[in-house]
């Protein structure tokens, strides 16, 4: 069986012998006014449902909820992919393979997380659709080469929604992928390195006692990333980028439960008296997680 884990210590069982955006889930197509989610058959979840709650309380806990951001920000929808079309289920499959593999090379764990990962709206749709790409649209539509994806820990939500881009009314998206990790080396921002530097290490971060930035190189982005959820957020101070760092000089409180509280609330007056047991043990492992060397500290 597999689970959907907050930073691998809150889990919800969501498939059996799947991975995990492969499966199970609602079969209640909603575009929401996304075009792709509709043509590729992405399923929307359930706002009661239990995978709904950990992966916004995941969003939430990582976006600083000091700096007041987090009451500007709101989750429209949740999706889940299932790779449905004949290239999803490829890219499925060779996912289940890697993972394997690595697991394989590494003593039997591959080092599996998730993470997220923003972009512009239409970047989003791409990968959904055909996976990465190498190239992307650069300044004045030029097309450039990468050499690397960068994707944020789970409890780092806030890093990937400065990089996904809003349209006119404040609408952005995000993934939510699962990544193979394998072992890690550090890259600094400024190394020109564009592939493991040995067949020892399968990706890399930029700091390995607490990493910000999860590094997949680019002939691995397809194998070694799988995304499992697209959420589709509002955020209308995001309209204008020029103000980002003014809008994010601020910090957080280590202790703050109005979202977590809010949510639970939420799902115990759905769920009653049988989600009584998943939530309480939730609570105090969201806890755990938040108030231990939160980002915004």
């Amino acid at each position: 069986m597999n689970q959907i884990v907050v930073e691998d210590q809150v889990s919800v069982t969501i498939g059996d012998d799947q991975i995990p955006c492969a499966t199970s889930g609602s079969n209640e197509i909603d575009s929401d006014g996304l075009e792709f989610v509709v043509k590729n058959g992405l399923a929307k979840i359930q706002e009661s449902s239990l995978e709904d709650f950990i992966i916004r309380t995941s969003f939430f806990s990582g976006m600083g909820q000091n700096s007041g951001l987090a009451k500007k920000t709101k989750i429209v929808a949740i999706h889940k992919n299932l790779n449905s079309s004949w290239s999803g289920k490829a890219r499925a499959q060779s996912f289940q393979v890697f993972s394997k593999a690595v697991a394989d090379k590494c003593g039997g764990d591959a080092n599996v997380k998730y993470a997220w990962y923003g972009a512009a709206s239409d970047e989003i749709s791409d990968i959904v659709m055909h996976g990465f790409s190498w190239c992307l649209k650069a300044d004045g539509n030029r097309d450039c080469s990468r050499h690397s994806i960068s994707l944020s820990p789970a409890k780092f939500s806030f890093d990937s929604v400065l990089s996904s881009e809003v349209d006119e009314n404040g609408l952005g998206l995000l993934l939510l992928c699962r990544v193979i990790l394998g072992k890690q080396e550090v890259v600094t921002a400024d190394s020109n390195q564009f592939h493991p530097s040995s067949p020892e290490f399968d990706s890399s971060v930029d700091d390995l006692s607490a990493p910000r930035k999860y590094i997949v190189w680019s002939p691995y982005m397809n194998s070694h990333i799988l995304p499992c959820y697209i959420i589709s957020f509002e955020a209308p101070y995001l309209r204008g980028k020029k103000d980002f760092q003014a809008a994010t000089d601020t910090k957080s409180e280590r202790n703050s439960w109005k979202p977590v509280v809010s949510c639970c609330s939420q799902l115990v007056l759905k769920q009653g008296a049988c989600g009584l047991a998943s939530f309480f043990s939730i609570i105090f492992l969201c806890w755990m997680e938040i108030t231990s060397n939160h980002p915004y500290s």
